[in-house]
């Protein structure tokens, strides 16, 4: 069995650029589409009341499959085990503030739902497999071996308007602790 570490970033990840690609998103309305949960539900973070910390991410490996190659050197890819793992450790942190967490990725509600259970996550990820939520809101996506994945960034939505955005996201597993101090600067 071929074993990897997805919680240790390498020293020599390249760092994404700022492309531009969310400048449309900040006052933006949440479109009020629902997607599947790993709780067995669908949820529409469009249509929820109150502070939400959404993060988009391309894809959560599994330390049982063989080797991504080429993931590392593509800008932005690498560490989405990190980045769910920075918001597990501070989801306390992020609740005491208001906010409700979710994770989104194009992966399938099975891929997640091993994620959650391997992770010890205790938020819900949503599964956009068919690109309805990345489509309305233009959201970038990159490709991989004939995937198409989301790019990773994070959404600070307030009763269903995207207050903050931050992109291009790195490193990933800082992700988590800068919500945190923007919405502890932030609050209204």
């Amino acid at each position: 069995m071929n074993t990897k570490n997805l919680l240790v970033l390498p020293d020599n990840l390249p760092v994404p650029e700022d492309d531009g690609a969310c400048v449309h998103l900040e006052g933006t309305n949440m479109p009020a589409i629902a997607l599947a949960s790993t709780s067995g539900s669908k949820v529409n973070p469009g249509l929820e009341d109150g502070m939400l910390a959404v993060y988009f991410y391309p894809m959560t490996g599994r330390p049982d499959a063989p080797p991504m190659v080429g993931w590392n050197e593509i800008p932005g890819a690498r560490g989405c085990t990190p980045q769910s793992c920075s918001f597990r450790d501070h989801h306390s942190d992020l609740l005491g503030l208001g906010a409700k967490v979710y994770g989104v990725s194009s992966q399938s509600p099975e891929d997640q739902k091993e994620a959650v259970q391997r992770l010890h996550l205790p938020f819900e990820l949503l599964s956009d497999s068919k690109f309805e939520l990345a489509s309305a809101l233009r959201l970038p996506t990159f490709e991989y071996n004939a995937l198409r994945l989301i790019k990773r960034l994070t959404l600070i939505i307030e009763n269903g308007v995207i207050r903050k955005v931050f992109y291009p996201v790195f490193p990933p597993n800082e992700n988590a602790a800068n919500v945190v101090a923007w919405l502890q600067q932030n609050k209204a």
